[in-house]
């Protein structure tokens, strides 16, 4: 049976690639996709969410857009590596699909609770904010949700700082929440998403399926490969999101360790670091799991695989 998963994200060049694996994977059933302020503010993100939405001639699934801004904190948005866009590099489509007329936190409530426990999981991509909401608003999803697969955070690594993610720091007061919840929640951080880079060779591959979905792919790693480049010194960009994807399809590409977690959210140095304490085995009620490893060959045949069953969506 198919993964039935809500993809909160903001796209982002890596949020693009993972709504296309999302898609495209005969494994995953998307059932709603919502936007939080993050890569760019808002109304960028949506806007790109839905067109990449034409690009993959994506149907029937509904989007809505959710929190412009985090908890307590001001906006922050990495322009430098995703453009004043939010998706610099290739020209986006007008969109073709209106958005849901409700807010983003309430389309994954009502999502939620509208499918029998333990069915739907939670990927988010972006800052925390709108799980956060979610879980407040409605503390019944928490029970309900089979786990929460996130891209943020790391082990040991950091790149908003040097000890934080930029999903979790933008919002840390919101990722504490959803990391203290309750439920389970499996962190594909830095550790993991810095193996999935975006090589020549990968992309290669990607443009040999001759599909405007794969140019499309490949246009948006041309600029993400100069961002990295100029401004964190990678030779080839890490493809951070669909990593989180591609472990609901298959979890055995990522290596991962059950462990407490929990964010800091006032510290001088170190506000947005995720906190993972592998001094001894984890207590057996651990909820918490932090990805260590990928398997990055693996990973990218799930990504080409996608690519090539969306194939040439009607314009």
């Amino acid at each position: 049976m198919a993964a039935k998963i809500i993809l909160d994200c903001d796209p982002g060049h890596d949020d693009a690639v993972a709504l296309l694996l999302a898609w495209g994977n005969p494994e995953v059933e998307l059932l709603a996709v919502t936007t939080v302020a993050g890569n760019q503010t808002l109304e960028k993100v949506t806007r790109n969410a839905l067109s990449v939405a034409r690009v993959a001639g994506i149907t029937g699934v509904p989007f809505a857009a959710g929190a412009d801004r985090p908890l307590l904190r001001e906006v922050q948005v990495a322009d430098g590596v995703h453009g004043e866009s939010g998706l610099d590099g290739p020209v986006l489509p007008e969109p073709t699909i209106e958005l849901d007329a409700r807010h983003g936190v309430d389309l994954i409530i009502d999502t939620v609770m509208a499918h029998e426990p333990g069915t739907v999981t939670l990927v988010p991509t972006g800052a925390l904010t709108n799980i956060a909401l979610a879980a407040r608003k409605e503390p019944r999803i928490v029970e309900r949700v089979k786990e929460v697969v996130l891209m943020g955070g790391g082990v040991h690594e950091g790149n908003w700082s040097p000890v934080a993610e930029f999903n979790i720091v933008v919002d840390p007061e919101a990722a504490h929440i959803v990391f203290s919840a309750g439920w389970k929640v499996v962190m594909i951080g830095l550790d993991v998403t810095h193996r999935a880079l975006a090589t020549r060779a990968v992309r290669d591959r990607v443009l040999a399926l001759g599909t405007g979905p794969a140019r499309f792919v490949d246009e948006l790693m041309d600029f993400f490969t100069q961002a990295y480049e100029d401004n964190q010194g990678f030779d080839a960009p890490p493809v951070h999101d669909p990593c989180a994807v591609a472990y609901v399809i298959d979890p055995s590409l990522v290596t991962t360790v059950n462990a407490p977690i929990d964010v800091e959210t006032q510290g001088r140095l170190t506000t947005g670091m995720t906190v993972v304490d592998l001094r001894s085995p984890a207590p057996a009620d651990c909820p918490t799991w932090a990805g260590r490893d990928l398997d990055a060959d693996r990973f990218w045949d799930l990504v080409i695989d996608a690519l090539e069953r969306i194939g040439e969506p009607a314009a």
